[in-house]
C-alpha cells in the first residue's frame, strides 16, 4: 500500500516505541517523515534505521525555546506537514504525599504545554486535508495508583482532541487522537526504577491486561495512520482505544 505517497509527517518523540513504528510504516507506504527526539544521539540512531525518507530534529516537548523554533527547523524539510502525530512525552509515577512542585511541573510541561504548542506552531504548515492526531492514555479512562500527575496531564491532553476538532473544522484538518493501553515502550525509563524494578512492574501488570500480554508499538502505529489516511476521512473528534479492552473488561 502506498496511502502516504508524496505525503509528510512530523512524529514528535519519533526515536523509539510508537513514534519510532508509525514513523516507520508512514515510510514503508510512501510517505516522508520527521521526527523529533530530546538528543543528537537518540535522533541520529532512529534516522540510521529509517533511511533516507526520514530527516531529524533535535527538540525538547518540555522546552518551550525549543517549541517556538520547530516550525523554523522543520522548513529545513518540508513546506507542508499532512500528518502531525503528537506523541512526545513519557511517565513519572509516584504516590500523592511524594509528589513534588518539580514532578508536577515536569510532567505538564512536556505533555500539556507541549501537545498544545507543538500544534499551535505547526498549525501555518498544514493544508485542508490534514490531520492532528494526539497519544493520550488508558490512564485517563482507569485509575492507578501513583498515576494522578500522569493522568491529569494526559486528561488535559485527552481533551485538546475536542476542543481543537472544533476551532479547525472549517479549516479541514481533522484532529483525533489515538489511546494506547499497556505497550511496550521505555515509559518506564525516566521513573528511577532499575531494570530490576521494570520487569517487575511490567510482571505484575501482565495478567491484569485481557490478552495477557502488552501491546506492540506497531499496533498503536496501525491506528494512528489508519487516522491519517483517507479510510478516516469521516473520523474527526474521536478517541480510538488500543488497550485490549482493559479499559472495558474488568
Amino acid at each position: 500500500m502506498q496511502r502516504f505517497k508524496n505525503k509528510t509527517a512530523l512524529i514528535t518523540g519519533g526515536t523509539n516505541g510508537m513514534g519510532f513504528a508509525t514513523a516507520q510504516q508512514f515510510i514503508g507506504e510512501g510517505g516522508r517523515a520527521i521526527i523529533t527526539g530530546r538528543s543528537e544521539e537518540t535522533v541520529s540512531k532512529a534516522l540510521t534505521k529509517l533511511g533516507d525518507q526520514a530527516s531529524g530534529i533535535v527538540s525538547d516537548a518540555g522546552n518551550m525555546k525549543d517549541l517556538m523554533n520547530l516550525q523554523q527547523e522543520i522548513r529545513k524539510y518540508a513546506e507542508t506537514i499532512d500528518m502531525l502525530f503528537v506523541n512526545a512525552g513519557y511517565g513519572k509515577f509516584f504516590p500523592i504525599e511524594h509528589v513534588d512542585e518539580g514532578h508536577f511541573d515536569e510532567l505538564f510541561n512536556v505533555l500539556v504545554k507541549g501537545s498544545f504548542f507543538t500544534v499551535q506552531q505547526l498549525l501555518p504548515l498544514m493544508d485542508k486535508g490534514s490531520s492532528v492526531i494526539f497519544n493520550t492514555s488508558v490512564a485517563t479512562e482507569i485509575a492507578m495508583p501513583n498515576f494522578s500527575i500522569y493522568s491529569a496531564a494526559k486528561s488535559a491532553v485527552q481533551s485538546f482532541i475536542k476542543t481543537f476538532a472544533v476551532e479547525l473544522t472549517e479549516r479541514g484538518i481533522r484532529v483525533n487522537g489515538v489511546s494506547p493501553g499497556h505497550i511496550k515502550t521505555n515509559i518506564f525509563n525516566n521513573t528511577g526504577l532499575n531494570a530490576e524494578q521494570i520487569e517487575s512492574a511490567v510482571h505484575d501488570i501482565i495478567p491484569t491486561i485481557p490478552f495477557k500480554r502488552q501491546g506492540e508499538p506497531e499496533e498503536i502505529a496501525n491506528t494512528v495512520l489508519f487516522l491519517a489516511s483517507e479510510e478516516a476521512s469521516y473520523i474527526h473528534g474521536t478517541e480510538i482505544k488500543v488497550d485490549a479492552g482493559i479499559s472495558v473488561i474488568r
